[in-house]
């Protein structure tokens, strides 16, 4: 982060130039150019220094430093990954659908082998209620065998 600050401070001074400060000021560098150049070097150097400033209570405030700490660990864990990582596509529905869908499928297929555990269960369940009607069929048949045979 300090080497990207540095290189736009770098790039900044360069696109603020000498040259360019003195054809904004072109009659007060006639005058006097050694006085000139003296407030166009304060000028930048105040300007590096306000900038490097108000980044360093920007990194401060925003706690930078650790963070920028964090997403170091997070890159170095990513290198040993063989899969890309997954990029956002800049369709919020599609990413939603996108993360969601290998969870829905899972559900999904839970939900089917709980169907299907509850299908053979209810399958069962209904062959013994029929096997319990077909004793007390036998049973009934039976009991009326014996009343006849009683009577």
């Amino acid at each position: 982060f300090s080497t990207v600050v540095d290189t736009f401070l770098e790039k900044l001074v360069a696109a603020g130039s000498y040259q360019r400060f003195v054809s904004c000021y072109r009659c007060f560098y006639k005058l006097q150019p050694q006085l000139t150049r003296s407030i166009y070097d304060q000028f930048v150097s105040q300007l590096q220094a306000s900038i490097k400033e108000e980044i360093q209570e920007v990194k401060n405030e925003g706690n930078l430093e650790a963070l920028f700490n964090s997403l170091d660990k997070i890159v170095e864990e990513a290198k040993g990954r063989e899969e890309p990582a997954w990029r956002p596509s800049g369709v919020p529905a599609q990413d939603v659908r996108g993360a969601l869908l290998p969870h829905l499928l899972k559900q999904r297929a839970h939900l089917r082998r709980a169907l299907q555990d509850r299908q053979q269960l209810s399958g069962s369940l209904a062959q013994a209620v029929l096997m319990g009607r077909d004793s007390i069929a036998e049973l009934q048949q039976l009991i009326q065998a014996r009343q006849q045979a009683w009577q």
